[in-house]
C-alpha cells in the first residue's frame, strides 16, 4: 500500500460513516416531513370543519330568512287591519264617514305595499303596450291613438322588487 492512501478498512469505515450520516440525514428529513404532514392534516381537518360550520350557519340563515320573510310585510299590514276593525266597530256611521274611513284605509294599504316594494302598474291611455308588464285582454279600434297602445286598464297590475307579481289587464289599440 502506498503511504497516504487509506487502507481498505479505513475506506470501508469512511463509507460506513457516510452511509450512517446519509441515513441519519434521511431519518431526520423523514421525521421533519412526517411532522409537516401531521400539521397539514390537522390544518386540513380544521379547514373542513370550518367549511362545514360555515355551510351549516348559511343553511340556518336561509331557513330563518324563508321562515320570517313575510314578517316585515305582515307587520306593515297590521295598522290596516286595525283601521278596518275600528271602522267596523262604529255601528251608526254615515255613508260619508264609511267612505272617508275606506279611503284612509286604502291609503294605509298602498303605503304598506310601497314600503315593501309592491308597486302598482296602471298604465295611462296612450302608453305603449309592454308585454312584460301588461296583459292584453282585447284589441279595439282607436283611430285617435297610436297602434299597440293602451286604451283602458281593466285591472291594475303590480310588481314586487321590479318583478311582475300580476300584469295589468288592458285593452290595446288595433293596428291601423
Amino acid at each position: 500500500m502506498l503511504q497516504g492512501e487509506p487502507s481498505p478498512e479505513e475506506l470501508e469505515a469512511a463509507q460506513a460513516a457516510n452511509e450512517a450520516d446519509a441515513l441519519a440525514a434521511a431519518q431526520s428529513e423523514l421525521a421533519a416531513l412526517q411532522t409537516r404532514n401531521a400539521e397539514l392534516a390537522d390544518q386540513y381537518l380544521r379547514a373542513q370543519a370550518d367549511v362545514q360550520n360555515a355551510r351549516r350557519r348559511a343553511d340556518d340563515e336561509i331557513t330563518k330568512a324563508r321562515k320570517f320573510a313575510v314578517e316585515a310585510f305582515a307587520e306593515s299590514l297590521l295598522p290596516v287591519t286595525d283601521s278596518l276593525e275600528a271602522s267596523l266597530a262604529i255601528k251608526d256611521a254615515t255613508p260619508e264617514q264609511i267612505r272617508e274611513g275606506a279611503e284612509a284605509t286604502l291609503r294605509q294599504l298602498k303605503s304598506a305595499l310601497e314600503r315593501n316594494k309592491v308597486i302598482e302598474v296602471a298604465p295611462g291611455p296612450g302608453t305603449r303596450f309592454d308585454p312584460h308588464q301588461h296583459q292584453a285582454i282585447s284589441v279595439v279600434p282607436a283611430p285617435d291613438q297610436e297602434p299597440n297602445t293602451v286604451v283602458s286598464v281593466l285591472q291594475k297590475g303590480y310588481t314586487i322588487n321590479e318583478r311582475v307579481l300580476r300584469p295589468a289587464l288592458v285593452t290595446v289599440s288595433a293596428p291601423k
